[in-house]
């Protein structure tokens, strides 16, 4: 079956267990690193796709490396008005990938962790995924399936939720509002084969843990 998934390294943190890279379908037509992240594939005998970003992460040994794999590098001035992250999620964005699989996109710089984490509104389709937990935002009807026994949290990224309704957790909700701030909605537990979630407007980022 083919992988119609992306997977792009960015400069946060990185698990370094060997299996959770083992796990994720990766093919030489679907990795995308934005600078510093190509020190991780490299380091995972990994070849990119591309590389993005102005390169003073890298190694003349690294570049060299990753020139003798034919990986395309784009190139970008340190003066540009955003990140290489956005930039290569823009781009990636645009390729018709089912999802998006942001590795490394947390921890390191809390500005750009933060930043990162507000992309996944702004884009459509992107999971920030590490070892045990996965970030994502989620749509006004949207469904857990098979995950019984995984916590989850909801966490709210516009002032207000309304009408939050969850079904198939151990704490439910009926039509709350959550507003900003709120931890109503932290640590809460998926009991049923599906978990279901329901609310009018706002924008809710999901946090699964496994």
């Amino acid at each position: 079956m083919i992988n119609n998934d992306a997977y792009i390294f960015l400069n946060g943190t990185f698990t370094k267990n060997l299996e959770f890279y083992n796990s994720l379908n990766i093919n030489e037509n679907n990795i995308f690193c934005a600078d510093g992240g190509a020190k991780k594939a490299i380091e995972l005998n990994i070849a990119p796709t591309e590389v993005w970003g102005d390169f003073d992460s890298l190694t003349s040994e690294e570049i060299n490396w990753l020139k003798n794999k034919n990986v395309k590098l784009i190139t970008f001035n340190v003066e540009k008005d955003f990140t290489d992250g956005e930039l290569l999620i823009q781009y990636v964005s645009s390729l018709n990938f089912n999802k998006i699989y942001v590795i490394g996109g947390i921890g390191g710089r809390l500005d750009h962790e933060l930043t990162n984490i507000n992309l996944m509104f702004k884009y459509k389709n992107i999971i920030f995924k590490e070892e045990k937990e996965e970030l994502f935002s989620i749509s006004k009807e949207f469904t857990l399936n098979n995950l019984k026994g995984c916590t989850v949290s909801f966490i709210p990224f516009s002032d207000y939720v309304t009408d939050l309704t969850l079904k198939g957790f151990k704490y439910p909700l009926n039509n709350h509002i959550l507003y900003r701030g709120d931890s109503t909605c932290m640590s809460n537990i998926i009991i049923e084969n599906t978990g279901e979630i329901f609310f009018s407007s706002g924008k809710l980022l999901c946090s699964l843990n496994y």
